[in-house]
C-alpha cells in the first residue's frame, strides 16, 4: 500500500492515525514537528503527507511551502482543529492536496488517501509516457552538422522566436521542431502539428482557424482550429511551402495581431502560440514565382535552421542503424539483432535519397527478412 508521513505535534493524534493506517496495511512514518517532517519527506520520500496546521516553532503552512520547494508532486493534506474557510483556501493556494478538519473522520481519511495515491500514480504514468515520447523524438548522431543544429536548438528554444526549418524530405525536420518545443518554456503545453500539404486548400482555413456551426454546408457543429488548440504552446506548420496564398494571408494576420477569427465568426479570438514552420522547398524561389508571400516569409524566418541530407552526415549512419535496430525490435517484441561491420559499411556507402526515413525503412526490412545477424549479403539482397 502507500507510504504515508504524519506530521503532528500531538502524540495522541499521531498514534491514533498510525494505528488506523497500519490496520489498513499502509506504511506509516511519524514526525512530531515541522523540521522532522521536512527531513522525513527528503529521506523517506512518502507518497502522501498529513500535516497539522497549528504546530510550535514551524506552522503547517510553512512546512507545506518548504515541501513544495523540493517535492512538488508529493500530495500534502492539511489537518486542523481550528479550521476556517480562509485557512483552507490559503492551504489549497499554497499547493495542498486537501484540507481536513479535526476531529478526523475515518472514511474521509481513507477516501482522501485513495484519491491522492491515484493522482500520484497518474502523474508518474504521465511522466513515464512523456519520457517515452521525448525519447521517440531524440536526435541521434554526433556529426559536426548535427552538433551545430543541437547547439542552435539550445540557444533558440527558450525564446519565443519563430523558426523556419528547411531541408529535404525525411531528413528530420519534425525532430528539430519537437526539440525546440521540449526545450522551451512552453513544453508543458500543447504541440500541435499541421501538415499543410496533406490538407486540401478549401479546408486549410477551417483546419487552422476553426469554424462556427452552420458557417458552411458540412459545418454541423462548432470546431476549434489548430491555432486555438495550440494556445500557450507551439504550432508546427509542416510543408508550409504548399499552403495556398489565401491561407498564407490569414496566417500572416494571425502572426501580426496574435488573434484569429473562426469561419463564420463575428469576433476575434486572442491566441498565444509559438510558430515553427518547415519546408523542403526553396521559399525564396517560390516568392519569385509568386507562390509564397514575401512578408510571411520574413515573419516566419526570424531563425532559420537548415537540416542536412543524410548523405551529408554519413558518420551518423552507424549510430542511427543501431538505434533503429533497438527501437524496431522493441516494437516487434523480439531480441535485438546483430549487424556485421561490413553490412554497416555498405549502408554507409548508399545514396539515401529518402534520408533518415528511407534508412529506417531499410533497417526494418532487414530485421523482418534476415536471420539473427544482418550480413553484407543481406544488405545487397534487400536494400
Amino acid at each position: 500500500m502507500a507510504k504515508i508521513l504524519i506530521i503532528d505535534d500531538e502524540r495522541s493524534i499521531r498514534n491514533s492515525m498510525k494505528d488506523i493506517l497500519t490496520f489498513e496495511k499502509h506504511d506509516v512514518i511519524l514526525a512530531e514537528n515541522g523540521m522532522e517532517g521536512i527531513v522525513a519527506v527528503k529521506t523517506e520520500k512518502p507518497e502522501l503527507v498529513f500535516c497539522d496546521i497549528k504546530m510550535p516553532k514551524m506552522e503547517g503552512i510553512e512546512v507545506l511551502e518548504r515541501i513544495k520547494e523540493f517535492s512538488r508532486d508529493t500530495p500534502v493534506v492539511m489537518i486542523s482543529g481550528h479550521g476556517t474557510i480562509d485557512t483552507a483556501i490559503e492551504a489549497i493556494k499554497k499547493g495542498a492536496y486537501d484540507f481536513i478538519e479535526k476531529p478526523l473522520d475515518l472514511n474521509r481519511i481513507l477516501i482522501t488517501i485513495k484519491n491522492a495515491t491515484d493522482k500520484t500514480l497518474l502523474i508518474q504514468e504521465a511522466q513515464t509516457l512523456k519520457t517515452k515520447v521525448s525519447k521517440k523524438y531524440e536526435m541521434i548522431g554526433h556529426s559536426e552538422a548535427l552538433e551545430k543544429i543541437k547547439h542552435m536548438i539550445e540557444k533558440v528554444a527558450p525564446s519565443d522566436a519563430r523558426v523556419l526549418i528547411t531541408g529535404p524530405n525525411g531528413s528530420g525536420k519534425e525532430l528539430v521542431a519537437r526539440q525546440l518545443h521540449e526545450k522551451s518554456n512552453r513544453r508543458d503545453n500543447a504541440f500541435i502539428e499541421v501538415n499543410c500539404a496533406a490538407i486540401p486548400s478549401e479546408l486549410i482555413e477551417s483546419e487552422l482557424f476553426g469554424h462556427e456551426k452552420g458557417s458552411f454546408t458540412s459545418a454541423i457543429k462548432q470546431k476549434k482550429g489548430k491555432f486555438e488548440l495550440a494556445h500557450g504552446g507551439t504550432i508546427f506548420l509542416d510543408e508550409i511551402g504548399d499552403m495556398s496564398l489565401d491561407a498564407q494571408a490569414k496566417v500572416l494576420r494571425a502572426l501580426q495581431e496574435n488573434k484569429i477569427s473562426r469561419i463564420g465568426g463575428d469576433g476575434d479570438i486572442p491566441v498565444d502560440v509559438r510558430v515553427i514552420a518547415a519546408t523542403n522547398k526553396n521559399l525564396k524561389e517560390e516568392i519569385s514565382k509568386g507562390n509564397f508571400r514575401e512578408d510571411l516569409y520574413h515573419r516566419l524566418s526570424v531563425i532559420i535552421i537548415d537540416v542536412p541530407a543524410l548523405n551529408e552526415r554519413s558518420e551518423d549512419i552507424e549510430e542511427l542503424i543501431q538505434h533503429f535496430i533497438e527501437e524496431i525490435c522493441t516494437e516487434m517484441r523480439t531480441s535485438p539483432k546483430q549487424i556485421e561491420p561490413a553490412a554497416v559499411s555498405m549502408l554507409q556507402e548508399c545514396e539515401w535519397t529518402g534520408n533518415i526515413r528511407e534508412l529506417r525503412n531499410v533497417v526494418e526490412r532487414l530485421i523482418i527478412l534476415c536471420g539473427p545477424t544482418i550480413t553484407a549479403e543481406d544488405v545487397q539482397l534487400y536494400k
